[in-house]
């Protein structure tokens, strides 16, 4: 999958989760871009995310994790 198409599938899911159409999904973009993303909005991102692609995040992974670009990577590299 394409990194643009797997950026294409993220975008209803941050949507979904932090209940806000104006995300624009970008690299660089952390929760310290986005108002509503805490602790929990977190850990329902990953349940959702995990879902959507039919992938498990291990904790390395997670850890890993230092914005949405890491994420997108994480993601291809299941695929």
């Amino acid at each position: 999958m394409e990194r643009t198409d797997i950026v294409t599938k993220l975008t209803p899911i941050f949507k979904k989760v932090f209940n806000d159409d104006s995300i624009i999904i970008t690299d660089g973009l952390t929760a310290n871009d986005v108002a509503n993303w805490d602790s929990l909005s977190h850990m329902l991102l990953i349940a959702e995310v995990e879902t959507g692609f039919a992938i498990k995040f291990k904790l390395k992974d997670l850890n890993k994790m230092r914005n949405v670009g890491d994420m997108i990577d994480i993601i291809s590299s299941k695929l």
